[in-house]
């Protein structure tokens, strides 16, 4: 029970820090035309398009790993999220965080893909809905370990190789 108890915690601090972010981009200081822009300014074009994916993704893969709901599609989500912002944003900075490097990025997509193996627990709608199923065998364990690792960097490198294109700098 007490496993259950903690791995609730971190699913829900680490949602809710996620969908936060989510919702910063849609209703915070710039919205998402601002946000657009800085989208563009690092090379993620169209910048309305990806201001748009990520805040929606940040919300709902937050929201998904807080409840627990189909556990390792969320973690993926964060994979690919902390993947992007990891190569376009933090990459030149080195791997502190103190440096605006990289080491956030990756603490908050291995914490998440780990949720995905060890599972989301008692507490989470992935045991209410799916428990006593052969479903949730793919919910936790090596499948959810590989489910929220292969898809999040398939989607991560995909979104970099189809769109980032690094602004020139002058």
């Amino acid at each position: 029970m007490a496993a259950d108890a903690a791995i609730l915690i971190l699913r829900v601090v680490l949602g809710l820090t996620m969908a936060a972010h989510g919702y910063n981009k849609f209703f915070g200081g710039g919205r998402i035309p601002g946000t657009a822009g800085w989208f563009e300014s690092i090379g993620m074009k169209p910048g309305m398009f990806h201001a748009r994916v990520a805040a929606t993704t940040e919300i709902t893969a937050g929201l998904g790993l807080a409840l627990g709901l189909l556990t390792p599609v969320p973690a993926a989500g964060f994979v690919a999220l902390m993947l992007v912002a990891a190569w376009t944003v933090h990459r030149a900075n080195g791997f502190f965080i103190v440096k605006e490097g990289w080491e956030y990025n990756l603490i908050l997509a291995v914490a998440a893909v780990a949720i995905a193996g060890t599972g989301a627990g008692r507490y989470s709608l992935d045991y209410v809905l799916f428990s006593g199923t052969g479903f949730y065998d793919y919910l936790h364990g090596w499948w959810g370990l590989a489910i929220a690792a292969v898809l999040g960097l398939a989607g991560g490198v995909g979104q970099l190789a189809i769109f980032f294109r690094p602004p020139v700098k002058s």
